[in-house]
C-alpha cells in the first residue's frame, strides 16, 4: 500500500511561500528602493540591511530561531552594504555578484553532509513539507543530493560572472548577471520539482492535501 506525503492545500502552501518571500525578499527591497530614493543609494542599501535583520532578531527572540531563507537574505544583503562602505569603485562593487553566488554554494555544500540539509530546511519552512517526510529514506537521500544540486548551480553562477565582469561593461554585466540567475533559478527548480516527483514515485509515496 502507497504511503503519502501530507501536505498543505496549494492555497496554504502560496501563502506561507509568499509569506517567506515576503520577509526574505519583499521587505528589505522595499526599504532599499524607498530609502533610496529619498537619501541615496548607499542610505537605501543600509536599510534594506536593517529592515532584514530587524525581522531576523524578531524570529529569534519570538521562536528561538531564524528561518533559512531569512538568514541567507540577512548574509546577502550584509555582504552587499560591505562592499558598497568599503569603496565606491564600480567594478569592486559588481564582485558582490560572484561573491555571493560562491557564499551561497558554500553554505549549501557545506550542510549537504549533515543531517539537515539546506534544501530539506528550506522545504519545511517555505513549502511547508512536515518534519515527518524528512525522515523517509527516499526523501532524505532526495534532499541531500539536491542541496549539491544547488551548490553546484550558484558555483557556476559564481565563475560565469567573474568572467562577465572581467570581460563586460558595467551596464552588460549587471543585465547579464540578473538574467543568469533567473535563468539558473528556474532551471533549477524545474529539475527539482521534476527530480522530486521521480522520486515520489520511487517510493511509492503520493501526495495528499491535509484538510482547511
Amino acid at each position: 500500500m502507497a504511503e503519502y506525503l501530507e501536505l498543505p492545500r496549494p492555497w496554504r502552501l502560496l501563502r506561507t511561500a509568499a509569506g517567506s518571500l515576503a520577509e526574505a525578499v519583499g521587505v528589505p527591497v522595499a526599504a532599499c528602493l524607498g530609502i533610496g530614493a529619498l537619501a541615496g543609494p548607499v542610505a537605501g542599501v543600509l536599510a534594506g540591511v536593517a529592515a532584514v535583520w530587524v525581522i531576523a532578531g524578531l524570529h529569534k527572540l519570538l521562536t528561538g530561531a531564524v528561518p533559512g531563507l531569512l538568514a541567507i537574505s540577512a548574509v546577502m544583503v550584509g555582504l552587499q552594504a560591505a562592499l558598497v562602505l568599503m569603496t565606491g569603485q564600480a567594478w569592486i562593487y559588481l564582485l558582490q555578484f560572484p561573491v555571493a553566488k560562491l557564499l551561497l554554494s558554500a553554505l549549501f555544500a557545506r550542510s549537504a553532509g549533515t543531517g539537515r540539509p539546506l534544501v530539506a530546511r528550506l522545504a519545511t519552512e517555505v513549502a511547508a513539507v512536515p518534519p515527518s517526510g524528512l525522515d523517509i529514506p527516499g526523501l532524505r537521500h532526495f534532499f541531500r543530493q539536491n542541496t549539491w544540486l544547488w551548490a553546484g548551480v550558484f558555483a557556476a553562477l559564481a565563475a560565469g560572472f567573474t568572467v562577465l565582469i572581467a570581460t563586460q561593461p558595467m551596464t552588460s554585466s549587471l543585465m547579464l548577471c540578473s538574467a543568469a540567475t533567473i535563468g539558473a533559478v528556474c532551471a533549477g527548480a524545474a529539475v527539482s520539482v521534476a527530480w522530486f516527483r521521480a522520486v515520489l514515485r520511487r517510493s511509492s509515496l503520493r501526495l495528499r492535501f491535509t484538510p482547511g
